[in-house]
């Protein structure tokens, strides 16, 4: 995919979402393709990125906050991030799709085992967005590496500065890893997590970023 993701906090651990990490299947060569493009940015906290220009279709994975996109094709209020690829059907389905429709079908716009990425325009700037972190204080250095940190500053701030002062993390903690990480064992909620004291699951601190509530 011709994207260029943006690195969050970072952890040894695999639950990194999932979403972080772009497939990388092999480019099919497409005379037809423009052969130049717009280089946009992610204005939105995260977005999906969908095999057609519609949200009824399957989506194959997330753009985060001032991420950077290829804008290869404009159709009404979409716009394709990526050339034309091989979707890799196996039994008329889509092992790209994270959610939703994963039918090997036009209707979802996969032809002939091939698509391109869409997302929505309106999450799309020509210009990047400032990085929310260059205003940070110093406790906010400590965590401005973290998953949606632009939307949930004052949350990671608050919580560092509390389990700092309550001897269960470390500065040198949070920074080594840079901050909180968003929790794919709770995609559908603002849970995100950090490690203090070492690197094991008894280690890892989770934090409700909307309600405040700390637990492991």
């Amino acid at each position: 995919c011709a994207i260029v993701l943006s690195v969050g906090a970072c952890s040894p651990e695999a639950e990194r979402p999932a979403d972080n990490s772009v497939a990388q299947p092999e480019e099919v060569s497409e005379s037809s393709e423009a052969q130049t493009a717009d280089k946009m940015w992610v204005t939105a906290e995260r977005i999906d990125r969908h095999t057609c220009p519609s949200i009824a279709c399957g989506v194959v994975g997330t753009l985060d906050f001032r991420s950077a996109a290829t804008a290869e094709e404009r159709k009404g209020d979409w716009v394709r991030i990526t050339r034309i690829y091989d979707a890799s059907c196996v039994g008329g389905r889509s092992e790209y799709d994270d959610k939703g429709n994963a039918a090997c079908t036009a209707e979802n716009g996969i032809v002939d085992g091939k698509f391109g990425e869409w997302v929505q325009a309106r999450h799309l700037s020509s210009t990047r967005p400032s990085d929310p972190s260059e205003t940070a204080t110093a406790d906010e250095q400590l965590v401005k590496d973290s998953d949606d940190f632009s939307r949930y500053r004052r949350a990671f701030v608050t919580a560092a500065r509390g389990l700092m002062d309550q001897g269960t993390c470390t500065a040198a903690d949070l920074q080594e890893n840079g901050g909180f990480v968003k929790s794919s064992n709770h995609r559908d909620e603002p849970i995100y997590f950090t490690y203090c004291g070492g690197f094991t699951v008894a280690n890892r601190i989770y934090l409700n970023a909307e309600t405040g509530r700390i637990f492991r």
